[in-house]
């Protein structure tokens, strides 16, 4: 599943309005199914006794007993939705159906207990393999385990085969379990898409299963769906037929039965939608989406795509697709970025369509990093499955890591091999010294609810297990490792496996290619701890140590890891190598230079963690910047930049040192170290543009990045791009720190461009990489008038890419009335759409003048914001947004009131981001403190220099 990860860098897509609905009020009526399954006919089945006959027994956790072991499901659905719009009185908003697993006992017990949550469930009977009926007493609902618990007058026998058959009716839930979009066809027709989301532990909202990753067995799905609609699932279509059922034409499609996979990769799609499709003689892969977006060939990309890239899987992991089909689809609003079911993988629409006019490079980046991860994961997650969610990185981690192996096979020319540290681990690096992150396997015992098990989908089984594991096939080589790879997954197809699985195969790999490196010692010592450690070097004695990096040091913790270190010497392009193994300090001859000579660690920041070294390096370092610094890789470049950033803000060096990294860019044009300086120095700005501080702040950033800007200025000014795929990323950021610092060439340039597209609303001249700055620049530089025409262009977009760069763009305007109306609008849903209500009361809060206006409007409008659906309504996203800023003791005074005047009325999530916040402001606040004169001397020099010169 893609999350995120994406979630940073989520763009919007070609595509028509899409209105999202809110779920009505639900008229409950059941709607029993004309079709039985073959093994269990009706006529076997005993009379159900009342639910409320069996004593509720809770159980310890949110484990099943694993008394029962699942073999096969036959499961029919049926989904009455109309795709198309016949008033919303007359639409059923529920599905039904019934379901017969077929289960082993493998441990005797006279109570079935199996997953069901906010389904309404009849327990039709249980019978023996020879079709003797199993009387039940009764059965009852847990709430608490999402459990039915099933008691039964006899005892189930260990070794022997059972059938239970239920019934069940459930809703459409927002984006989990079974749900239901709406869009607009032609921009007009209304549209409805009926969609499965069952990840993590959503598959108990559709049918009754044993919903446990470990609890694999096969599937057999019969969809009934009404005439004139497409149903998918998984497997292929098997039969097809069509059935009249109180009055109406109802079409039943069969799929062939599944192979043996985890009850969350289940999907089935009902819709009205067209595909493109190419057969590659093994399987046939079709891509799904609405009509008009295939006829405009906006999945032409991700369709081309697909199959080189599965191409690569099959040759990395040594194992073929061992599907006959895979279908992917576009679906509107999905809440994720893409979700890998076997076989039929279910893409959000505004990644997935893509436009070669109109998106941007960004947004291609975007969208064929999604596919190449939702398509590892029919190898890792689908193929191979971690045995409990505890170990959830087993599958994103790698889905990770190798899709940007993929992209570099498939797209050589994008270099997405070195761009992963950028767009994965150097952010995670600083999210994971904050402390408060748990380590990437977690023991089976922490995972006590199912939010726990949601709760494990964040930047750590991402971000982190692929920075890991790139760290391991660096130390291993990629060979060594390709290999190791292949034998996990040869030895665990169609089961499930942990960690310690994967480190035996990792060490069979080593030992057959004659090395002696202990996997597991080295391994585990990531894996099972939280964070990562600082390595510190001292080039006169040779001594290196490690310590726990945190940025804020509260607490000492005794941790020790096992660090493999690359180091280079100046005048040498010699690479060496050594494990750190202890605490030390200990002295090596490796770790010592000479007098003219500088020493470098982690080489293109291949390991996980952070390098600092004694003053008198650090200046030769900084030195060699300023003279060559194409003498350092420039991974390296970047890596040097954003740990000096993180060291200063950790007190372990001067901030005036993080900042003189950034003054030998004035020559540089390579991407990776400008995102890592102008992400670093974005800080700063957030920290200190409310205070005397922003203008020597801003004056150094025009100095810094003129010359950038000048180095682009013949493409910008064409409105052309520059050819290389790093360039176009470097040209954006140029343009756009060139405007937001008001460098008078990048202003005069967007207020040019942004006039004539007022004189001429048919022609746009912008480029669309540089649209959202232009625009934002633009509407910042202007008045009423700018706003008002820009407003007018969102309102008459049928692109949701310009209406994404529009919404956005229009929080730029520095007239606080407008803003003020701007934020009435966000909660206004015939202006702005539910979904997009919190993310533009956010780029208002960007807004230097709007934040505070955000703020307020938060707290005066809080009964209406938390009457909205949270499922429409993301507090946690809110709360951080509009709080990102703070650093004064009458904003933190102000989040205590807050906190105490709406706590009852926060989410979980709401109170967590809200407990974050207040964290979040006290260590700001103490930043600023510490760091102000400091600051502000260093750029007021550096800005006098420069005018002095």
């Amino acid at each position: 599943m893609s999350q995120g990860v994406y979630i940073s860098k989520r763009v919007a897509v070609v595509t028509v309005t899409v209105t999202a609905l809110a779920l009505l009020s639900v008229i409950a009526m059941v709607i029993y199914h004309r079709v039985r399954t073959e093994e269990c006919p009706p006529s076997l089945l005993p009379t159900v006794v009342t639910p409320a006959s069996v004593p509720t027994k809770p159980l310890a956790n949110i484990w099943l007993p694993g008394n029962l072991v699942p073999e096969s499901y036959r499961i029919y659905l049926q989904t009455p939705l109309h795709t198309r719009d016949i008033g919303v009185h007359n639409q059923n908003l529920n599905f039904s159906g019934n379901s017969t697993v077929k289960f082993l006992c493998v441990e005797a017990t006279d109570r079935i207990v199996i997953h069901s949550r906010d389904l309404s469930v009849t327990v039709k009977g249980v019978r023996d393999g020879h079709g003797r009926a199993v009387p039940v007493k009764g059965f009852q609902q847990q709430n608490d385990t999402d459990t039915i618990q099933i008691e039964l007058s006899d005892t189930l026998r260990v070794g022997r085969m059972y059938y239970l058959t239920t019934e069940f009716e459930g809703v459409y839930h927002n984006s989990s379990g079974m749900f239901m979009r709406g869009y607009k066809e032609n921009g007009t027709e209304e549209r409805y898409v009926v969609a499965s989301h069952m990840e993590p532990t959503d598959a108990r909202r559709v049918f009754p299963c044993f919903d446990e990753p470990a609890m694999k067995a096969v599937f057999t799905v019969t969809i009934i769906h009404r005439k004139g609609t497409i149903a998918l699932s998984n497997m292929a279509q098997k039969d097809q037929v069509e059935k009249e059922i109180d009055g109406e034409a109802w079409l039943i499609t069969e799929f062939y039965p599944t192979v043996k996979m985890s009850t969350y990769l289940i999907a089935f799609v009902v819709s009205n939608f067209e595909y493109k499709e190419t057969n590659y003689g093994r399987y046939t892969l079709k891509t799904w989406a609405r009509p008009e977006a295939i006829a405009g060939g906006f999945v032409n990309y991700a369709h081309s795509i697909a199959g080189d890239i599965i191409d690569f899987f099959e040759d990395y992991c040594g194992i073929e697709y061992p599907l006959n089909k895979i279908d992917q689809i576009a679906v509107p609003k999905l809440k994720v970025g893409g979700m890998e079911n076997w076989g039929l993988i279910v893409y959000e629409e505004e990644t997935f369509l893509y436009d070669a006019r109109l998106s941007t490079t960004l947004h291609k980046e975007l969208l064929a990093s999604v596919v190449a991860h939702e398509l590892a994961h029919q190898w890792f997650g689908n193929l191979v499955t971690m045995s409990w969610w505890n170990e959830v990185w087993l599958k994103e981690g790698f889905s990770t890591f190798l899709s940007y192996l993929a992209l570099d096979k498939v797209e050589p020319t994008w270099n997405t091999k070195d761009l992963i540290v950028v767009h994965e681990i150097q952010g995670m690096l600083h999210l994971d010294s904050e402390d408060v992150f748990h380590p990437l396997s977690l023991g089976e015992e922490d995972i006590q609810s199912v939010s726990d098990i949601t709760d494990l989908y964040g930047s750590i089984v991402y971000n982190k297990g692929a920075a890991v594991l790139r760290m391991l096939a660096d130390l291993l080589s990629m060979s060594v490792f390709e290999k190791g790879v292949q034998s996990y997954l040869k030895a665990f197809q169609y089961k499930t496996a942990y960690s310690e699985d994967l480190w035996i195969h990792f060490q069979k790999a080593v030992n057959d290619s004659g090395g002696h490196i202990a996997v597991a010692e080295i391994m585990t010592t990531w894996t099972d701890q939280s964070g990562y450690p600082v390595v510190t070097i001292n080039t006169k004695s040779g001594e290196v140590s490690q310590k726990h990096f945190l940025l804020h040091q509260e607490s000492e913790y005794n941790l020790t890891w096992q660090v493999p270190i690359k180091l280079m010497k100046s005048g040498s392009g010699d690479i060496k190598f050594d494990l750190l193994t202890v605490l030390g300090p200990v002295s090596k001859p490796l770790y010592r230079a000479d007098a003219n000579e500088w020493i470098l660690a982690n080489i293109n920041q291949t390991g996980y963690y952070r390098v600092n070294y004694d003053p008198e390096n650090w200046e030769k370092l900084l030195q060699q910047l300023e003279t060559d610094y194409r003498k350092i890789p420039v991974i390296t470049r970047g890596q040097l930049i954003d740990d000096a950033f993180s060291l200063a803000r950790a007190k372990h060096v001067n901030i005036t040192l993080a900042l003189r990294t950034t003054k030998y860019l004035l020559n540089d044009t390579e991407y990776i170290p400008w995102s890592s300086a102008l992400t670093n120095l974005q800080y700063v700005v957030s920290m200190f543009d409310r205070s005397e501080v922003y203008g020597p702040v801003k004056a150094y950033l025009r100095k810094l990045i003129g010359p950038l800007y000048d180095h682009f200025e013949s493409v910008t000014m064409n409105s052309t791009i520059p050819d290389s795929h790093s360039a176009q990323y470097t040209h954006n950021y140029a343009v756009k720190f060139a405007c937001a610092s008001d460098l008078p060439k990048c202003r005069k340039m967007a207020i040019s461009l942004f006039d004539r597209w007022r004189k001429d609303p048919t022609t746009n001249p912008i480029h669309t990489n540089l649209k959202l700055t232009v625009y934002c620049s633009a509407i910042a530089a202007g008045g009423e008038e700018e706003w008002d025409f820009a407003w007018e262009m969102f309102q008459k977009a049928r692109v949701m890419l310009e209406k994404h760069w529009l919404r956005l763009a229009l929080a730029c305007t520095k007239d606080v009335w407008i803003l003020n109306r701007y934020l009435e609008y966000s909660l206004d849903t015939d202006k702005i759409s539910s979904e997009d209500c919190v993310s533009t009361i956010n780029a208002v809060a960007k807004n230097v003048v709007g934040q505070p206006l955000a703020w307020n409007f938060v707290r005066s409008r809080w009964s209406d914001i938390s009457q909205k659906s949270q499922e429409t309504i993301s507090q946690d996203e809110l709360i951080e947004g509009v709080t990102e800023r703070f650093s004064t003791t009458f904003e933190l005074e102000q989040l205590w009131m807050f906190h105490e005047e709406h706590l009852n009325d926060l989410s979980v999530s709401g109170k967590r981001a809200l407990t974050d916040a207040l964290e979040r402001t006290q260590k700001n606040i103490k930043w600023v403190t510490e760091n102000k004169r400091t600051v502000l001397e260093w750029f007021r020099r550096e800005v006098s220099q420069e005018s002095n010169s």
